[in-house]
């Protein structure tokens, strides 16, 4: 059951409530190079990504998030550390939202400065919690940055706004240990009606990383946990949007474009399973509609894999059967498996 939450606006894209979890990502240009920086962000907006999120290191950065708001057209956040000068000249330049960590802007009236201008401006802010940059009182406290350290370090955060009278606010509390990421979410879930921005900080490569984040991830979304989202990853960002909705969709959450489902391959398999699998995979990139498409090596799983699909190959020796929903349509040598499989799902969808 989702654990709904109030909805927070970023330029029309709504957050929180019965709204579908929403998918970031973070641009890996210098901001400054705003050509640079708005091609990728094209690339990212055609991969599926909903909000896009760039570093704002210096007033280099600062200065080019206008003219980068004004070419793209995603909503763009400011992704703000240590001086609050920077979150006041984004605001400036009409960014779309903020994301803070109040942990590293440092004393209070910075981070009541920040709060004034976004009220100002009428934008939300992130209050974005990290393992990594805890307050030093708290890592003295807990030792390391346990669940409840990152908590209390996101009470803290938090209680600055509320003093304030600023709630149009989403949490984020990520660290590169699940376990801990998990149950710091779980628990300010249970505490704050804000929406959650959930993510595992530093994954790592895309292997792993897409592993860990799809674990941690999977749990709380599973929990009706999270409103917002980012795969973190060493990695092009396109890969990031792509994990994050292989992770929806494999929840039921979210679609976009098609499901392929292959068997792992064993010794009852009689053709090259996996030159066909990335074949169907690589075509399938060129279609938009959600569909299940199984690819299937043998007659022990295939033939009803292959039948509970939208479309579907059951090999035999050499040879397959092609399904469409269920019934077998046509039957052909492994060379002309793959392009029969195209030929049958272009007469049957309209892409």
């Amino acid at each position: 059951m989702r654990q709904l939450k109030k909805v927070v606006s970023v330029a029309g894209i709504r957050i929180g409530g019965n709204n579908p979890v929403v998918v970031q990502s973070m641009t890996k240009t210098k901001t400054a190079n705003v050509r640079d920086t708005v091609r990728q962000i094209r690339r990212i907006q055609r991969a599926g990504c909903e909000l896009i999120r760039c570093a704002v290191v210096n007033r280099d950065d600062a200065r080019a998030l206008k003219e980068i708001r004004e070419a793209a057209t995603i909503p763009l956040i400011a992704d703000i550390h240590f001086d609050y000068r920077l979150a006041l000249a984004a605001i400036e330049a009409g960014v779309h939202k903020i994301r803070i960590n109040p942990g590293n802007i440092g004393e209070r009236w910075k981070v009541e400065e920040i709060i004034r201008a976004a009220k100002g401006s009428g934008i939300p802010v992130r209050v974005g919690i990290n393992s990594g940059s805890l307050p030093g009182g708290i890592i003295e406290k807990y030792g390391r940055p346990t669940a409840d350290a990152i908590v209390e370090a996101a009470e803290q955060a938090l209680s600055v706004f509320t003093e304030n009278d600023f709630s149009d606010i989403v949490i984020s509390a990520k660290g590169a240990d699940v376990p801990d990421t998990v149950e710091a979410y779980q628990i300010l879930s249970a505490r704050f009606d804000h929406p959650l921005h959930i993510g595992i900080t530093e994954a790592g490569l895309p292997f792993q990383g897409g592993i860990r984040s799809a674990v941690g991830l999977g749990i709380l979304l599973n929990q009706g946990i999270g409103d917002t989202m980012r795969v973190s990853l060493t990695a092009d960002p396109v890969h990031e949007v792509a994990a994050a909705y292989t992770v929806l969709s494999a929840l039921g959450l979210r679609h976009r474009g098609p499901l392929l489902i292959s068997c792992p391959v064993c010794g009852r398999c009689d053709v090259e399973l996996e030159r066909i699998a990335r074949a169907v995979d690589r075509r399938l990139k060129a279609y938009q509609p959600f569909l299940k498409v199984a690819v299937m090596g043998c007659v022990v799983n295939g033939p009803g894999e292959a039948r509970d699909a939208d479309f579907g190959i059951a090999c035999g020796k050499g040879l397959g059967a092609v399904f469409v929903r269920g019934k077998e349509v046509r039957r052909v040598k492994e060379d002309k498996l793959v392009d029969t499989l195209f030929e049958v799902i272009d007469e049957n969808i309209d892409n």
